[in-house]
This record gives structure tokens, sequence and C-alpha cells, in this order.
């Protein structure tokens, strides 16, 4: 039996103790905890993917534990849309290539007339993403923040004392760039771009940058500049600070206590991180790293690469319950991610109710405390009261799909595919108008015209590197080898032996109904009863030839067809399968262990 597990922090999970040691922080800084505010940055220069999102969705999930342990707390969403657009991305247009350095939010939308600009398209296809989710925050565009003068103040003492940071800079990542030219980007009048001009003095008294439009090197391109000499007020907005020293500035105006990073920037938070204290004399907020995320041949999810997954295309197959699973379950490690995780996710957030409602145990009390606490969390702590009763695995969902897939009228899918759940047992005729039900089908009905070439019961969990060096490292570990991949569940040879046995007498049933005569092979109900009877005994028999249960043996069965303990009369289904295509699995699983 499992130890009581005692001390739980909030909700017991990473979410509670990064805000528990939030809470602990300011205490110990003395700073007020009336409100505390936690922020996330949003790309604005290319397609928001999944990682984007992710930073957004945990910083609110751990504002919403501070809100759990009784503080006010609230989710600060900045766009960069003042950044400049650096390279084309992968599949935009070419005329793009007339904007490089141009700020997003002076670019055209590539898209159409739907958004005022570039930047404002990009940014609001990951607060559609929010949205979707119910994800509270309060939105601050880049362009609009410096163009109201919200970090004019800061600007002001940044570029005062240039040279130390300057220094500073050089010291600790060895970039000379800001001993010559000021860590401040103006938008030079004459050409309109960012990043070519270089700051080369500043005068406080009068709050301006003088600059010189000479030209940069962006990545490994150099880009000229337009020759032109110019000046540039700090409180206008007409130019922006560099990443090395722009967080530090926003965490003072907008008095953040927590912010995320990628590894990718760390250089640029520990300048941030000093500039903020000893510049600015603001306590930078806590931290915690994140990896990035990967794609499922190990490759960085990138906006340039082409191989973004975004919010959209996640919701077009997946729940939002699911999308949150991903991001909450866990913060540290690198994450392979793709499309084909959404079965995997669909199936692992019915588990996670199961077990918040005692309908599946969970022996290991640290481990239920936590599934518990991401399931609340994902339900924005407003968990369902009562038990939703409808939890069909969603890999059933596709499969049916997959055989109406090819009718045009989705409402007669929809019936077909319930009329087939009924048979099987899964539902009753009052679940129909089920509104979570019908929203799951229409979602496998998507994924079997769109996906069918992904096979949904091969669909493995978040793979994941731990790294060991995280600021701050609270791990949530796998919730349970219910949950676990099918590539863990290898066959033992008793079962490799048994299945040989029942995939040759599947073969022989198979053959002969091909040699039916078409009059007697008509796909009437008796028909097709008389099949799942056939199916169902050849299973009952060779479970009991071999000593074993036959529960046993149909479990084994609904792990390798659907990634489940459980599921539909067997007979039944692998009838509407199709006697060939679950010989074909059964070839496939034996043959891979």
């Amino acid at each position: 039996m499992s130890k009581t597990v005692e001390n739980i922090i909030g909700k017991g999970t990473w979410i509670d103790k990064i805000a528990n040691t939030i809470i602990e922080r300011e205490k110990k800084l003395g700073r007020s905890t009336s409100l505390i505010r936690v922020e996330s940055g949003l790309g604005a220069s290319g397609i928001p993917h999944i990682g984007s999102m992710g930073d957004a969705v945990r910083a609110y999930g751990i504002s919403l534990a501070l809100q759990n342990l009784g503080f006010n707390s609230e989710l600060i969403a900045f766009s960069d849309d003042l950044d400049g657009l650096r390279k084309v991305p992968h599949g935009m247009p070419a005329w793009l290539n007339e904007y490089i350095c141009k700020p997003v939010s002076s670019i055209p939308d590539p898209f159409g007339d739907c958004h005022d600009s570039y930047g404002d398209h990009m940014s609001g296809l990951l607060l559609e993403g929010l949205d979707a989710s119910n994800i509270k925050y309060i939105f601050k565009s880049g362009t609009k923040t410096y163009k109201e003068g919200l970090l004019a103040d800061q600007t002001h003492t940044i570029l005062s004392k240039s040279k130390l940071i300057g220094d500073k800079i050089s010291e600790s990542t060895g970039q000379q760039k800001y001993t010559q030219f000021l860590p401040y980007f103006p938008i030079c009048e004459q050409c309109n771009r960012l990043y070519v001009a270089n700051s080369i003095e500043y005068i406080p008294e009068e709050r301006v940058v003088t600059y010189t439009c000479s030209g940069n090197t962006i990545g490994k391109k150099p880009i000229k500049g337009c020759g032109h000499n110019g000046q540039s007020k700090i409180d206008l907005g007409n130019g922006k600070l560099a990443w090395k020293v722009e967080f530090a500035a926003r965490w003072q105006a907008f008095d953040i206590r927590f912010e995320a990073f990628g590894k990718d920037i760390m250089d640029s938070v520990k300048i941030n991180d000093w500039v903020s204290e000893e510049i600015l004399n603001f306590h930078h907020p806590l931290h915690a790293k994140y990896e990035m995320f990967l794609d499922k041949g190990g490759k960085k999810i990138s906006k340039s690469a082409g191989n973004v997954l975004t919010p959209q295309m996640w919701l077009q197959y997946g729940t939002p319950q699911s999308l949150l699973l991903l991001l909450f379950k866990r913060i540290s490690g690198t994450r392979h991610v793709g499309i084909d995780d959404i079965p995997q996710l669909m199936d692992e957030y019915d588990l996670y109710e199961d077990i918040y409602f005692g309908k599946v145990k969970e022996p290991n009390d640290s481990k239920r405390i936590k599934i518990n606490g991401i399931y609340e969390y994902i339900n924005h702590l407003n968990p369902p009261k009562v038990y939703p009763s409808l939890h069909i695995p969603y890999r059933i969902l596709i499969q049916q799909a997959e055989l109406f897939k090819n009718q045009t009228i989705e409402s007669n899918i929809v019936n077909q595919i319930f009329e087939r759940l009924k048979k099987y047992g899964l539902v009753k005729n009052e679940d129909y108008s089920n509104e979570l039900l019908q929203k799951k089908i229409n979602l496998a009905i998507r994924w079997a015209r769109d996906l069918s070439d992904i096979d949904p019961s091969e669909s493995n969990s978040i793979g994941s590197t731990i790294s060991s060096n995280n600021v701050i490292n609270y791990q949530q570990g796998q919730i349970s080898e219910k949950a676990s991949s099918n590539d863990t569940n290898l066959l033992t040879s008793e079962q490799k032996t048994l299945l040989e046995k029942i995939k040759i007498e599947f073969e022989n049933l198979y053959n002969k109904t091909l040699k039916t005569p078409p009059e007697e092979n008509s796909n009437n109900d008796s028909n097709n009863d008389q099949l799942a009877q056939e199916i169902q005994s050849i299973i009952f028999n060779n479970a009991r030839s071999s000593n074993l249960q036959p529960k046993e043996v149909f479990r084994l069965f609904y792990r390798i067809l659907i990634n489940s303990e459980k599921g539909p009369r067997l007979g039944n289904y692998i009838a509407d399968l199709g006697l060939q295509n679950v010989i074909a699995t059964l070839e496939k699983k034996i043959s891979s262990s």
C-alpha cells in the first residue's frame, strides 16, 4: 500500500511548487503580494506553434496556482510586434523580402485583409489558440507599449548607462556589438527599417538617440543600410530596445514576478537579470527554464523551417483539454511532439478524468494527487461536478470514421458511427444528444479524412529527454502504465504463439468468407452477427487451450487495436473493422515484438 503523501502544496503539481517558490521569494524580498503578475512573450514574426502556446499556457497555470494559494494574479501576454522581420518564414510569399528589417506591425497582412498587419495576424493566431482553450490573459502589444511611452523611463535609464551595459555584455557573452553601439534600435526615418540603423549616441537631457543607417548582419547575411543620419526621440516609440535589455525594461514597467524561458535565449535572460538588478534596481522575476519542442525527427520546431505544429492544427483533431494536458504534464525535458500524439492525449485525458472521479484506482498516492491536480488545472480549477460518464476511446472513433470517410454527408457518418457504438454496447439511445460525444465524433471524422495514413493505434506518448540543469526542475512523470506507448507493451513468447494461432484461424475464416457464394454473403445483420460470433469463439477457444483466462486475451486485443485496457464487444468490433485489417495489424505486432 502506498504511503500517505504529506506536505502537499496546492494541488500537488510542479505548477504549485513554482507558485509557492514565487510567494516565498517575494516575501523574502519584502515586496507587495497584493497582485502578482506573470508574463509570457508572444513572437509575432512567424506562425506561432505549440511551443509558443506552451509558454503562455504554463504561465497561465502558475497564475492559477497563485490564485489557488490565495493571491491575486494575472498573466501578461506581451507580443513583440515591433520586432523586425529578419527573414521570410518557410511557405510565405516572396514579396515579403521587400519588408526585411521592417517592424512586423507595419508589414501588410500576407493572408489578406483579415488583420491590420503581418504582426497582428501572427500574434492573433496564438491568441486564437489561447481563447479556444479558455486561457485568461491581458494582452500587451509591443508597438503600442512603446508608442504609449510605457518603457520610456526604463529606456532612458538603460541608455544613460549604456557603456556599463555594453562592457557587461562583452564580458558575459563575448559580443562586442554593444561596446560600439547602444542597445537600442531606432526605426530609420528614411527607409523605415530596424536593425540597420545603429545608435551612436544618447543625449539624456533631450532623451534622443542619434543614429546612422549603416547596415547590419542578420544571421549570416549582411543587410545594407540607406546611409541616413538621424535622431530618434525615445518617448515617441520610433524604435525599440535590444533583446539583451528589453526584458528587464518590461519586467520593471509591468512589475513581473515570474517568466519562464527557453534555453535558446539563456544568455539574454542572464544579461536581462543583471540589467534589472543593477541598472533598473528591480528584482528580476523568478524563472523556470523549459526545453524546446522537437518534431518526431528530433528537429527543433521552427517558424522558418516550416515544420510548425500550430494550436489551430491540433484543435482540428483534438479537444482543448488534450492540448492543455500536453502542455501541463510537465515543464522540464525535451518534448518530441507530432499530430499523431493527439489520440494518445485524448484518451489519456479520459484516464485522468477516470482517476479524478475514482472510476480508475491509482494506488500511488503521490501520482494520484498530481494527476488530479493537473486535471483541475486543465479545467481552470473549475472541474465538472458530475462524472461525464461517456469515455469512448478516441482510437475507436477514428477507426469507425475510417470506414465511412468517403461518404459526403457528415450527419450520416455521425449516425452510422453512433449505431456501431450502440451495437458494441458503448452507448445508449439517450447518449446521441451528448455534446461532447458529438464533438469527438466530428473530430474523428476530420482525422479520418485528413490523416488516414496515420495509424491511431500506434500513436506514442510524448517522448522526453530530461535536462538536469533547469533553474527550477520540477519533473512531472508519466502517470501510469495504462497510458504508456504501445512500443513498451512488447509481446511475450507465449502471447506471440497465441496470436500466431489466432491469426491463422482468422485467415482461414477470412478465406472462407471469400469463397461463400455472393447470394449467401450479403451484408445483412444475421450474417455479420454470425461472423462476429465465430471471431469471438476463435479468441475464446484459443485462450482456453493456452490455459489463459479469455478476459486476459481480450485485454491483449484491446491494447493492440485501441491501446486501451477495455473496449467494445470484440467479435462485432473486429468484424466491422474487417478481418483482413485486423490480420495485418496482428502480423505487424507479432513481427515487431
